[in-house]
């Protein structure tokens, strides 16, 4: 197949799925679908955070037909950002796209971030072009998108669009730490204190065809909330904490 797009260094895709036995198997289809148009030097990995459903078995059949794939089993469930953490520790290539395993996003939208990227750019972000959720869901996600500009100071428009592209070289320069949802919030200050340049591009946001959130139970939620709390404290407060240095003139 003839490349529409070259990324340099390769591209590793990753891709974390809890209970996404109906969806994990398209979505990682797509992405093989239209890597090869961004690449000849890619990898699909799959982060099965402790599943209950079927999972595991249509992971274990797509792994055996295609050596691109690898799949990384947690033994019990350790939550988003854990899963998301254990597959970029797994990546190889220069670029790193990820984003959920349940098909409300297509990974060959993946095309639309590789076309905005220019030697200046670390992250190109999606933004949800429309919200395909329960009307309670988009209120509490414009909320949060509200709060963590306040508080947080994301300059993205989305943070919620788990449909990212990054330079794997970020990693070495951050270290995450959420195991929660929470991880999304504070991989973006992080990027943003480095020093990330970014770029956003709209992509598509479908509705839930398989199983269902596991956001939204109280004990997810609290740990959520628990972790921003952390999250802002180690990086607003305590920064702004921090002793200011006076830059010191020597006399000629």
């Amino acid at each position: 197949m003839e490349k529409s797009i070259n990324l340099p260094g390769g591209i590793s895709a990753c891709f974390p799925a809890f209970n996404d036995g109906g969806t994990i198997v398209g979505v990682v289809r797509a992405a093989l679908e239209i890597l090869p148009q961004l690449t000849d030097s890619y990898e699909v990995i799959v982060v099965n955070d402790g599943s209950s459903d079927h999972t595991s078995d249509v992971l274990a059949e797509i792994g055996a037909r295609h050596p691109e794939v690898r799949v990384i089993e947690h033994t019990r469930n350790l939550g988003y950002g854990a899963a998301l953490r254990s597959g970029f520790q797994a990546v190889t290539k220069e670029w790193v796209f990820y984003t959920d395993g349940d098909g409300q996003y297509d990974p060959r939208e993946m095309l639309t971030l590789a076309g905005v990227l220019t030697p200046e750019i670390d992250v190109v972000n999606g933004y949800k072009i429309a919200r395909n959720d329960p009307g309670y869901r988009i209120l509490i996600g414009a909320i949060f998108r509200r709060l963590t500009r306040v508080l947080y100071g994301i300059r993205l428009r989305d943070v919620n669009c788990d449909f990212r592209l990054m330079r794997r070289s970020l990693f070495d320069r951050v270290k995450l730490e959420s195991d929660s949802g929470a991880i999304c919030v504070e991989m973006i200050r992080k990027f943003q204190d480095a020093g990330a340049r970014f770029a956003e591009v709209p992509v598509h946001h479908y509705p839930r065809m398989y199983g269902r959130s596991q956001i939204f139970s109280v004990s997810r939620m609290m740990r959520i909330i628990w972790q921003l709390g952390i999250v802002w404290w180690q990086l607003i407060v305590k920064r702004d904490r921090r002793p200011q240095t006076v830059p010191t003139v020597t006399p000629s």
